[in-house]
């Protein structure tokens, strides 16, 4: 097995008991999102309900909140945009340093 495969299988297997452990050392833990936490704390320091500054645009345009669903949806392509744009400047790099390796040549 090269250096390079055990390299990635331990960062795997790390990742893997950062994202389990928790669940383990905290059973009955509520892992909520940071939005909820954060409106929780200024409640806690201010004495009173937290009133967000502004409504969302598509709120506004809709007339509502958006659906579960669409949120989803939305949130995905905006996955999927930043890692195209990942990739393709990784690939950029890559590739940058391989054909300038063979041109000097």
């Amino acid at each position: 097995m090269s250096r390079n495969t055990k390299t990635v299988l331990a960062l795997l297997a790390a990742v893997l008991v950062l994202a389990v452990v928790p669940f383990f050392l905290a059973p009955g833990a509520e892992f909520g999102g940071s939005d909820d936490a954060g409106s929780r704390m200024v409640e806690e320091i201010q004495g009173e309900a937290y009133e967000p500054w502004f409504t969302p645009v598509l709120e506004t345009l809709l007339g509502g909140e958006l659906p579960g669903e669409i949120e989803s949806l939305l949130f995905c392509i905006q996955t999927g945009v930043g890692v195209g744009v990942l990739a393709y400047g990784f690939g950029y790099f890559a590739a940058r340093k391989k054909y300038s390796a063979q041109s000097v040549e």
